[in-house]
Formats: C-alpha cells, structure tokens, sequence
C-alpha cells in the first residue's frame, strides 16, 4: 500500500447460501489522519464494512476483495484470527454504539483497560495502574481514580463511552473506527463526545472512520463523506460538496429528511419518499428501483390536518376556559437512598424536588433535559408505577398518590406509554397479533373484538394486517416502533407518552414516526406528552415544554418561545448542543 493508511477494493459480501451480495463491489480509501464519514440508513451496509476493517465478519458471510492497512501484511479478508488479534487495538480499534453490551458487567472499569494493555504488551506491568488512570483522566471522566473501581451499570451512557473511547485508544492505534457511538446519547453528552473524539484523534494522529446515520454529526466531525445505500456506495466528496450540492438522490433525500425545519405542503416532515417524489426514484447504476427506506411498506403522506389552537402553556394553573386540567402536578418531590461508587455511605437523591405543572386535554407537551434530570422519574409517578415522596398528582379524576390497585389499573387503561426501544420492549417470543392484543386480554375483552381492535390499530399505524401473524425480529426498526404504538393505543388511552420514541431511529424513520405521530395525536383526540433530550424534535412536535436539570423544572412555556428567546443557560446549552442541518450547512461552509 503506498500513501494510504485504508485501502478497500472491490469489497463483496454475500450470505452463505445466497447468489445476491448484501454488499456491492465497495472500494474507498482513507488517507493518515483524514476523517471520513461513512453515512446511510440502517442494511446500507456501513457496518459490515467497518466488520470487514476490523476482521471481524461472521463466519456465514463470504467476502471477496481486498481490506489493506498501513503496518499490516497482506488481506485482512484471509488473515487468521491470531494474527487479527494483534491487530485489533495496535493498529485499528473501534468505539461501537452500545457501549453496555460491549463491556463486561462483572468486570471493573480499571480491570477492563488494563486488560487491553496487559494483552498487548505495549505498557509494563507496573506501569498499567498508572496508564489506567491516564487514559480515564484524558477521556476528561469525572473523578477518574473513583471511576476505576466501578462497574458498567454504576455509570452514565455517556461515562461507558468514554470508557470504550479509552480502551479503543489504548495502544494508540493507527486508525480510529467509530460506528453510531453518539445515537442515544444526550445532546450536550453527544456534543462532548464528539469533540473529545476529535481531541483524541488528533492527539495520536489517528485516522478517523466515523460510521452514522446524522448529516448534521458527521459535518462537525468529518472532513469527507462517503454515501452508502442499499450496499453500494453512491456518492462520495466534502463535506462541503456533498451538503451544498449532492449530485444523488437519495443524498439528496437524506439531507432533506434530516432537516426537521423543513415540511411539505401538507405540514409532514420530509421522508426519503416524499423528499425523492419530486425527482423520481433513485437510480443505482441505472437500475431505475424506487427508494427503499428502512419501513418496507411506508405510505405516502395523507392530506394535511387542520390544526386546534395551541392549548395553555405548560404550567398554567388550568387549560384557560375554566376547565379543569387533565393532568395537574403539584409540589411533587421524589427522594431515593443510595449508595457511592465504593458503597461508602448512603446518601439522599432527588430525583425530583418540588416540581409542579399541568396539562390540557388534547395539549402536546415536551418534557426535556438530560439523563439525570428527573423526566423518567416524573412519568413513572404518572403512570402509578411510583409514588411521590411528597406533593400531589391528578390524572383525570385519580389521585395517583393515594390509588388503590384498581383505580391505577383504571389509570393505565387511560395513560400508555411508547418506550425508547422497542426491540426491548416487545416480547421476541410473541407474535404481533399478541404482543398488540396482550393489554385487552388484560381487560377482558372477547377475542373477537380484540381482532377487531388489533386490525384498526395497525392499519392506523400504517402496518398491513398479514403482520400480524410475524415476530418483533422480522421487523425493521421503524416497523417495530410502529407496533409498539399500536400497542399503546389499542387500549384507547386519552394520554400517550411517547418516552424518546425516536432517539435511535434513522433520519428518515425519525420523520415517518414523528409524523404518525402527529396524525395519531389528531385523529384520535389524544393528549401527548413527548419526552426528549432533543429540542428540535419537540420544537416540530409540541406546542410547549417544561425543560427539567437535575429534579427541577428550570424553564416552562410555548415551544416557539422558549426556542426563540431561552431565559435560561442551561436551555439555551441544551438548543446549541442540538444538532441541526441549518447549522451543518454552515459547519461545512
């Protein structure tokens, strides 16, 4: 290999068993410490090809072509596992997007880096502790000597990924390959991450694979863009070329999609389907096939919806024409007892600390903040799954704080909720028919009604009826968040909570939910309430927000408002840390 530090030709990936490749004569390059992004939706075969980097594709895939490395002898694709042992964190190392699944929760933090080191021989034993404590402190963990001795669980999302930035930089490898690390990150998290990423690339003058699904992450980061769709690589250049004048459609339809301030004619965020409908279907080395976005059997966007006059604000002591609110929330504190990393004493937490607000019928209100701020805490108390320390709950006609088993179950007839991840919330071993009819059998109601029920809500949420009969893992993602939502209105509830329903979901999936949503919330007559760390999508969604640090509510009102002119700091952080394409734009400007 001459100049380049990553050389990829003619990568073909195929299924064992299977004449059609899942990933198409792929070739790319990367130069020593260049940064690219490798962008697409989820099965446009980004990761595959970071698998095929790292030597680490399944056994049932074969792989032709050629995987070169600077400091590495030969094809990664033929090379033994002992030798890509030696490889793996020496020359290339890799932070994935789930940083729980990737570190051993019976090992320490400490015990965890060092084993890293102590395998690759490149620090002296009695140096390791000493290393350890230097890797933790230049990933800025805070108090990294106590960080050392705790475990996965007793961490943040975004503390476990810097771990796993720490353990990827280790041995200070040649080539830094991240894929998704900030997906279900808070936004002020995301943002901190990134530029430590940056910071520590730079540092060991690394190169940089950066793998998602984000215009507006990878324009920050990057300083080339390679496109990927349906896997081929469609389109590659700048970031500055690729985000002011892509020459693909379906780049075309990425960035149109990402942009949750730009709608169509009807109000309806822009999927890749509608974004293309205006040039014609994307064409794969003039295949001339039609876009295929991560749900199968997405619909073209109805009719626009009128639209009611935005309710009262957030906060308001009731919905503004003397009628009671639905939900009211007063001087509400939560305390747990819990224990320090080293189990040292006990100590009082306040999940939530005098917190008060109300919710009209049919209003649609953002709860925002980050992990830690109180918003999961506050919806289990809703929900009757907890109870308050002190204060005061209504939904509807229940005092939530005082309810007898039957009025909470009465409760949750009218309160569902749609969780962050519906592969975890939906059982693997149910068919969907079951899965959506589970909570009516709960209720009593004849089988013959409940597939009636189960048929309207799938069709509402634009699912045909024959997946009915399928399990959760034959789903996409966007397609499983969808059942989810049928689930959750099967029952007829008067309030949804929609608890970061969209934070995992690619671009294009993201605009098709949020405008189910919006539909849904309409024909239905529901009262919503969305929980996010991302204004911007509450800013298309809501018409108010709370915005919720560390048990407080700090900042209440319209959505227009508070996004316009935030009173608050921690606000005003929390709507520059969000990533956006208008500001992307002007990144890669």
């Amino acid at each position: 290999m001459a100049e380049n530090l990553l050389e990829v030709r003619n990568l073909t990936i195929t299924p064992a068993g299977a004449e059609a490749p899942v990933l198409h004569d792929v070739s790319l390059s990367l130069a020593p410490g260049e940064r690219v992004g490798l962008i697409g939706e989820s099965g446009s075969g980004k990761s595959l090809t970071a698998q095929s980097v790292m030597g680490l594709l399944p056994e049932e895939l074969r792989a032709q072509g050629t995987v070169s490395l600077q400091g590495f002898a030969g094809n990664i694709l033929d090379a033994k596992e002992r030798t890509l042992a030696k490889m793996r964190s020496d020359l290339v190392s890799m932070v994935f997007q789930e940083p729980m699944s990737a570190l051993n929760p019976l090992m320490r933090i400490g015990d965890q880096i060092a084993e890293v080191l102590r395998i690759h021989g490149e620090v002296a034993r009695g140096d390791i502790p000493g290393r350890v404590l230097d890797l933790l402190t230049s990933v800025h963990m805070p108090d990294p000597n106590s960080a050392r001795y705790a475990y996965p669980h007793q961490m943040s999302g975004g503390q476990r990924q810097r771990v796993m930035l720490a353990i990827a930089l280790a041995n200070s490898p040649r080539l830094l390959i991240c894929d998704e690390p900030t997906t279900a990150l808070d936004v002020t998290v995301q943002k901190h991450m990134l530029d430590l990423i940056s910071e520590r690339v730079a540092a060991v003058q690394a190169g940089l694979l950066f793998i998602t699904h984000d215009l507006a992450v990878v324009a920050g980061v990057c300083d080339r863009v390679i496109v990927m769709y349906a896997g081929r690589i469609v389109e590659t250049g700048s970031v500055e070329q690729i985000f002011t004048d892509p020459q693909h459609d379906y780049t075309r339809g990425l960035l149109a999609s990402s942009d949750l301030d730009a709608t169509d004619a009807h109000g309806k965020l822009f999927t890749l389907k509608t974004a293309l409908s205006y040039a014609g279907p994307i064409d794969e080395a003039g295949s001339g096939e039609d876009v295929a976005s991560d749900d199968e059997d997405e619909q073209s966007d109805g009719p626009a919806v009128a639209r009611e006059p935005a309710p009262a604000s957030a906060g308001e002591a009731s919905t503004g024409d003397g009628s009671a609110p639905l939900i009211d929330v007063s001087g509400v504190s939560k305390h747990f007892r819990s224990r320090g990393l080293l189990l040292r004493r006990r100590s009082p937490v306040r999940a939530l600390d005098d917190i008060s607000f109300s919710v009209a019928s049919g209003q649609r209100l953002g709860i925002v903040g980050e992990s830690g701020s109180g918003k999961s805490t506050l919806l289990n108390i809703l929900s009757g799954l907890d109870r308050p320390t002190s204060g005061h709950v209504r939904v509807g006609d229940i005092r939530v704080e005082s309810a007898s088993s039957s009025a909470l179950r009465s409760l949750r007839e009218d309160l569902q909720i749609v969780f962050q991840d519906p592969f975890a919330s939906l059982d693997p071993r149910m068919r969907v028919e079951d899965i959506v009819s589970e909570p009516l059998i709960a209720r009593g109601i004849a089988r013959e009604e409940r597939l009636a029920r189960v048929e309207e809500m799938l069709l509402a949420v634009d699912l045909d009826t024959k997946a009915m009969r399928r399990y959760p893992h034959q789903f996409s993602g966007g397609q499983r968040q969808r059942i989810s939502i049928a689930r959750a209105l099967v029952t007829r509830p008067q309030i949804l909570v929609a608890d970061e329903p969209v934070s995992a979901l690619d671009v294009s999936v993201r605009s098709q939910v949020l405008n189910l949503l919006t539909d849904l919330v309409d024909d239905y007559a529901l009262t919503l309430l969305f929980v996010s760390h991302d204004l911007g999508v509450v800013k298309h969604l809501c018409s108010d927000v709370i915005v919720m640090k560390d048990g407080h509510i700090v900042e209440a009102g319209s959505t227009e408002d508070i996004y316009a002119h935030p009173r608050e700091e921690y606000t005003r952080s929390l709507i520059a840390a969000t990533p956006s394409l208008a500001g992307a734009l002007a990144s890669a400007t």
